[in-house]
């Protein structure tokens, strides 16, 4: 018995999900701050997808992270908990832009992808030829800003397939959107996007949105203070 406590006691990279969602529901906030590390990414990417700013989405990532840990105890052991999280995080930034006014497109919603009215929607390339000397900052930079062109349901497939990697079943859980669908839009965003920078997005895409240690922690940090003041202030 001692030695199954003091196993469960010092979660490490190691621990499996499962195991770090019942340490954090016991109280463990070193267990949950695992849980966020390991996913700061995947969710920080998801969100500014749609939010498309850095500061928002850091916010909204906290936030997101916060309504994840009061509802620990409805998570399913037999869900993914990547996918738990991600769709509590899109779903706050979701909010967050219905509640600024703008209108917001629901990501399983249909869209005419024969027609020929998206293309408007991408910028002219300001620099059809680049410099064979530009910086891949630049070159990133430059795709950060195509991603923020895309229609919305492309973006955010295209952020969650594209730049993290997750497998189409995966998309299509988060999003609730048929595996078909989410094919499709893959398909299309990457053509918009290989129209306007050619052979330079497959070399720096896996670049794109980069999430630095300091941005990791100020979350984890934040995320971790708050939960202090609603343990120190428990609400009615």
């Amino acid at each position: 018995m001692n030695t199954q406590q003091n196993t469960f006691s010092a979660p490490s990279d190691a621990s499996s999900d499962g195991d770090l969602v019942t340490l954090s529901m016991a109280g463990n906030d070193a267990a949950f701050a695992l849980i966020m590390r390991r996913y700061n990414r995947l969710l920080f990417r998801s969100v500014r997808s749609i939010l498309k700013n850095d500061d928002d989405t850091q916010d909204a990532v906290q936030e997101a992270y916060l309504r994840a840990w009061r509802a620990l105890a409805s998570f399913r052991s037999d869900a993914k908990l990547s996918t738990w999280l991600v769709r509590i995080a899109v779903n706050e930034a979701l909010g967050r832009l219905r509640s600024t006014g703008a209108q917001v497109v629901p990501l399983n919603a249909a869209v005419d992808t024969d027609g020929e009215t998206l293309e408007p929607t991408m910028p002219a390339n300001p620099d059809k030829e680049p410099e064979s000397n530009a910086m891949r900052t630049q070159v990133r930079q430059q795709i950060e800003a195509r991603i923020d062109s895309l229609p919305e349901q492309f973006r955010t497939v295209f952020m969650l397939r594209g730049v993290e990697e997750l497998s189409v079943e995966e998309v299509s859980a988060v999003l609730d959107i048929p595996e078909a669908t989410v094919r499709t839009r893959f398909f299309r965003a990457r053509g918009i996007l290989r129209e306007g920078l050619s052979r330079d997005i497959d070399m720096a895409v896996a670049d794109a949105f980069s999430f630095a240690g300091p941005r990791c922690d100020k979350i984890v940090a934040g995320v971790l203070a708050t939960i202090a003041k609603e343990r120190a202030s428990p609400r009615p």
